[in-house]
């Protein structure tokens, strides 16, 4: 899913390209994308984007009269820069939005269709749209803190709520917890003042410094290469091989849809974390330590 830096890229490009801009034709190819037609899709065309911003990892487009678009594009939704007019076609084609300068594709890959677009009007319905989580970039650490500790839950969980932090998804977590040191399984009020404070200070960074690269690696092009797996990322998508840091072994705990990867001697003292399936399978057989993990020649290989 587009998490923090890669929907603050998708709102510069798209301010530099669309604002100003009028909006000649919406070419909707699949109508579950749309969720709420109050006004009506068809109303946007011929009228004139005044300014594009976010709210959370949803992507707005503002319209004259108080009229908005807001995109989720969810796991698999991408946005794609074309041609005036560029062929809409494909089986992951969601729809287009033609522009004199060029055309807006929209994209899910995979059978799932979860991306959406609202229809929204006045300015009071859009904050609607917003879950309350703090932007975790500009807030101060005693703001981040209150945050944080406004409900009891584990730190993965905590950094991943909307209502609690804006735009942080599972990849930037997994990063976010590794430059901090902290188990993705702390409870959040276990925190000293000083790890939430350490944990301010690697989001921050993170988050700052993957931008800052998405920007260097696209420059004035479209981005069009948006993952979540980035081979320089420390420990997300990383699971068998060596922690940058220690050169441990990354481990992962596999949840629902999700995964959670971390450096079992950089961030939890040692302790290897129950995998829920993979542990009650192996039962006893589970390491619980690094010396157990690294003796396993399959959970331990690098």
């Amino acid at each position: 899913m587009p998490e923090y830096p890669d929907i603050t890229l998708y709102q510069e490009h798209f301010s530099t390209l669309l604002t100003g801009q009028r909006l000649e034709k919406i070419r909707l190819r699949h109508p579950f994308l749309l969720r709420t037609v109050d006004p009506p899709l068809p109303s946007f065309e011929g009228n004139t984007v005044l300014a594009v911003s976010r709210i959370g990892k949803q992507i707005v487009w503002e319209f004259k009269g108080e009229l908005y678009l807001i995109f989720h594009l969810m796991v698999a939704g991408r946005f794609h820069w074309r041609i005036a007019g560029a062929k809409a076609g494909g089986r992951n084609s969601l729809a287009a939005f033609d522009f004199s300068a060029g055309s807006v594709l929209l994209t899910e890959a995979g059978s799932r269709r979860r991306a959406s677009l609202h229809c929204v009007r006045s300015r009071e319905s859009l904050r609607a749209f917003d879950r309350g989580g703090i932007d975790p970039v500009n807030a101060t650490a005693a703001a981040f803190r209150a945050a944080l500790v406004r409900e009891n839950h584990t730190l993965k969980r905590a950094l991943t709520d909307p209502r609690l932090f804006s735009g942080i998804g599972n990849a930037y977590s997994d990063e976010i917890l590794h430059r901090a040191g902290l188990s993705p399984f702390r409870q959040t009020r276990a925190l000293s003042e000083d790890e939430a404070d350490r944990l301010h200070t690697a989001t921050v960074a993170i988050l700052r410094e993957w931008t800052e690269k998405l920007r260097k690696e696209t420059g004035d092009t479209f981005p069009e290469d948006v993952t979540a797996f980035r081979p320089d990322m420390a420990v997300h998508g990383k699971f068998g091989r060596p922690c940058p840091v220690c050169g441990t072994a990354v481990q992962r705990i596999v949840y629902a849809e999700n995964e959670c990867n971390y450096c079992p001697r950089c961030q939890t003292g040692g302790s290897v974390l129950a995998d829920r399936s993979l542990s009650r399978l192996l039962h006893s057989d589970w390491p619980r330590s690094i010396e157990e993990l690294e003796a396993d020649p399959v959970l331990g290989r690098k």
